[in-house]
């Protein structure tokens, strides 16, 4: 076993420090340490260490035989410490919150939060949608209202915690007596025993149903969007508030558009003859067809914008725009007047075609052969 390290040495503080400052280095310590905000694999021993260091220095008589006799002194029981993990949580929770004992089982408790994912199409997540889904959730029991007993009856307080939820468990050690609390064995931490169970719940006051909700999706949601339905999760526990209800977004892609931010792109498909000379074209929006006139010499490539044509503003007032990308066409299957007439074209602007050049392969093979 490692040997301890020392009680002052633990805390950062001198062996003449005051209570003050034994207490006041105690939490910052704990904070850093505490298991439930560092994740780090030796936080909780560390913790463990400070909550042991404290125990036997804030305590007058501890501290005075720890100073006497160091770690191994029989008569002043409880320098050992590291028995009362638990306690020491409840006392933590209550130097940093202000509370003046453990949370009562009995008080209320918000339901859970729950999570639906609802996938829609393109068009519906720009313009929006209403729909009607069906969710599977715990809800409070109609027959006793929640409390899990039978109709005209109550559930009880525990005789053996009465009522907090806890029982405390004492030890005689060699070092002591040595008081340990836990949860209350009788009634499962509950602080209430429920002698007639409801015949509905089973005694859980809780019930599963499937639950039909009405849902509005706004105009302009995009892809991975959430959306909270306040209210509408898991039913709270003795009189608590639900939870929410997360609605998660997923959209499906559309074959011609897509969408970043609240604009939107697409291609459009052009002949080289349209894109030489100019043509006045008609382009699909998200709400009709429009004409787009095309410069003569227009350059594959170029974009175009058609302002207010995009994705209305979630949360603003107007639209995006939408954006044509020229995408020029080459034919592939030419008969014999068209490529006649491209040649024609080639040849008054001083263009050699591949036709009247020799092929790359037969270059290179001469190259090799020394011609």
């Amino acid at each position: 076993m490692a040997e301890k390290r020392d009680y002052y040495e633990v805390l950062g503080v001198s062996k003449s420090a005051p209570d003050e400052e034994i207490k006041k280095a105690y939490r910052k310590l704990a904070r850093q340490y505490h298991p439930d905000v560092n994740k780090a694999d030796d936080a909780e021993t560390k913790f463990k260490e400070v909550k042991e260091a404290y125990d036997v220095l804030s305590d007058g008589q501890k501290r005075a035989g720890y100073d006497q006799y160091g770690h191994v002194d029989p008569n002043q029981g409880g320098f050992s410490g590291g028995g009362d993990f638990g306690g020491g949580m409840g006392d933590i929770f209550d130097m940093f919150f202000g509370g003046g004992g453990r949370r009562d089982p009995n008080a209320p408790q918000r339901g859970n939060d729950l999570q639906y994912t609802m996938t829609i199409e393109f068009k519906e997540a720009v313009f929006g949608k209403e729909n009607d889904i069906t969710i599977p959730r715990t809800e409070n029991c109609d027959t006793c209202h929640g409390s899990g007993a039978k109709p005209g009856t109550k559930p009880q307080t525990c005789h053996v915690c009465h009522g907090s939820g806890q029982e405390e468990v004492v030890q005689n050690t060699p070092f002591g007596r040595m008081v340990n609390r836990r949860t209350c064995s009788t009634c499962s931490g509950n602080g209430k025993i429920i002698k007639e169970r409801c015949t509905t719940c089973q005694g859980q006051g809780k019930v599963k149903k499937q639950r039909k909700i009405h849902v509005k999706i706004p105009a302009g949601v995009d892809d991975g969007a959430q959306l909270r339905m306040t209210g509408e999760g898991e039913g709270g526990v003795r009189g608590g508030p639900s939870g929410d209800l997360y609605i998660v977004i997923r959209v499906k892609s559309h074959e011609f558009f897509e969408r970043e931010g609240d604009d939107i792109y697409c291609e459009i498909p052009l002949t080289f003859a349209q894109a030489a000379l100019g043509d006045d074209v008609e382009i699909p929006t998200l709400t009709e067809k429009v004409r787009l006139k095309i410069p003569a010499g227009t350059q594959t490539g170029t974009f175009f914008r058609l302002r207010g044509k995009g994705v209305p503003r979630l949360r603003g007032i107007g639209q995006g725009d939408q954006h044509v990308k020229v995408v020029i066409v080459t034919p592939s299957n030419l008969s014999d007047e068209q490529k006649d007439l491209l040649r024609q074209i080639a040849s008054l602007d001083g263009e050699k075609t591949h036709e009247h050049e020799q092929s790359f392969f037969d270059r290179v093979k001469k190259a090799f052969r020394g011609d």
